[in-house]
């Protein structure tokens, strides 16, 4: 064990980490990275393969934004908002506006994924309330739904093993049925129930309408629940659904934008335009923690008013646009501009798609979820009968460990393995990791039937 390993293990509490085995077991320090490798304290490399969580863009060590990121230092680090105005923070609102969904106008600063939701809610919240509509109090959220770890992030969410212990300090939601369509035998069964997802809203809103703020999806793939892909159209027909019936539509790009599905962002798809959007992750490329949540100028003008009606927004972090933040987003979005980072995607989900159809003759892979370049491998004990590994033999854990040893750094969600690869990855990487992947599975479920 080495000095930064040992001083980890007496000091550090991971998130989503069971200390108890973590202080047990041996552990990987990354002392580096460059392009889409990360590099150990032992000099070894490995694939990024789940872009360090879903964040990493163009690589590391990417010039532009390093650059950037320096420049900026030479000015300033940090100014508050508060009563204040910076550069960096206004040119990225107006750039983020230029490529966001059209009918968005106005961008609210925060540090996180689920800071951006949190914001989202209360705005939604608030926005009734200052229309005078005080019934509409009420969330429409998805099974198995991931937005966050703050309160109001986590009372939006539907992933029952993270939450449930919290339970008591969270709002009712109004919960209806993950839109996943993945284990329909056919295209007639998977129209049905595509049809009755849409049905359940549709019923939902009619009836409740009224008392409802807003109704919270992530775009076309929910990812921390298994890579849960939607239906063709769902989105879209949920748009319709909510202004049909006056409800504000939030859509959670955290995990999709920049990208991530093919596109800048997963709304594009199926040509919505939300009420709210929320961005974070992959904004600044993953060199720095900033998000945002964009909003309609209908939304944003309910709050105006003369300073003793008290219309004001009372919400801010210490940190809301701060100029390095925004100053290395600034230079990530120049880098997908100048690059044409969107335009050269196609090829590479086109070669992952075609190397995921060797995975089916895996005698464990009971399903392959991909929407862009987010996958999720779903493995099984028994796949015709989807029999699921018992949950004490963590087999997507050990898939994934299995991989390190390959040089291949990824997660599982329960027994789905992820793989989500940095943009800048070529289609020859791209088949490498998958590669790896499937051999780690293969062994893995050989060595454990």
């Amino acid at each position: 064990m080495n000095r930064v390993e040992m001083i980890d293990k007496q000091y550090v509490w991971h998130p989503f980490t069971q200390m108890q085995d973590w202080t047990a077991n041996p552990q990987l320090v990354i002392a580096a990275g460059k392009g889409i490798k990360l590099t150990d304290t032992d000099g070894r490399e490995y694939y990024d393969g789940v872009s360090s969580l879903w964040l990493n863009v163009h690589g590391h060590q990417k010039q532009e934004i390093d650059d950037a990121i320096k420049e900026q230092l030479g000015k300033i680090a940090h100014t508050t908002m508060l009563g204040l105005a910076n550069v960096p923070a206004a040119e990225l609102a107006e750039k983020l506006i230029e490529i966001a969904p059209p009918g968005l106008a106005k961008v609210f600063y925060s540090d996180s994924g689920s800071t951006a939701v949190e914001i989202a809610i209360k705005m939604a919240y608030q926005y009734w309330q200052l229309k005078g509509q005080t019934q509409k109090k009420k969330f429409v959220t998805l099974t198995n739904a991931y937005h966050g770890d703050t309160v109001g992030s986590v009372s939006v969410g539907g992933i029952d093993l993270f939450h449930r212990i919290f339970a008591p300090l969270l709002f009712e939601t109004l919960p209806v049925a993950s839109p996943c369509c993945s284990y329909c035998s056919s295209a007639e069964e998977r129209d049905t129930q595509a049809a009755a997802y849409i049905a359940e809203v549709d019923a939902l809103l009619a009836s409740r309408g009224h008392e409802i703020a807003a109704m919270v999806v992530e775009p076309l793939i929910q990812g921390a629940a298994g890579m849960l892909t939607q239906p063709p159209g769902y989105l879209k027909k949920i748009r319709e659904l909510t202004k049909k019936y006056n409800v504000l539509l939030i859509v959670d790009e955290v995990a999709t934008g920049f990208g991530r599905t093919g596109k800048m962002f997963a709304c594009e798809h199926e040509g919505v335009s939300p009420d709210i959007m929320t961005v974070a992750k992959g904004i600044t490329a993953g060199y720095l923690p900033l998000a945002a949540t964009l909003t309609t100028q209908a939304v944003y003008s309910a709050f105006l008013g003369d300073y003793q009606q008290q219309k004001t927004f009372f919400h801010g972090h210490s940190y809301t646009g701060n100029p390095l933040e925004c100053a290395a987003a600034l230079a990530n979005l120049k880098v997908f501009k100048d690059e044409k980072v969107i335009e050269g995607l196609g090829v590479k989900i086109a070669a992952a798609t075609e190397k995921l159809k060797t995975f089916w003759q895996l005698e464990h892979v009971g399903d392959i979820r991909q929407c862009g370049l987010m996958i999720g491998v779903e493995i099984f004990q028994d796949k015709t009968a989807r029999q699921e590994y018992p949950w004490e033999w963590a087999m997507g854990h050990k898939v994934c460990m299995q991989a390190r040893e390959m040089g291949l750094i990824i997660r599982p969600l329960g027994n789905v393995v992820v793989l989500m690869p940095p943009l800048a990855s070529t289609a020859d990487d791209i088949e490498a990791m998958l590669d790896i992947t499937y051999q780690a599975i293969e062994m893995t479920t050989s060595k454990n039937k």
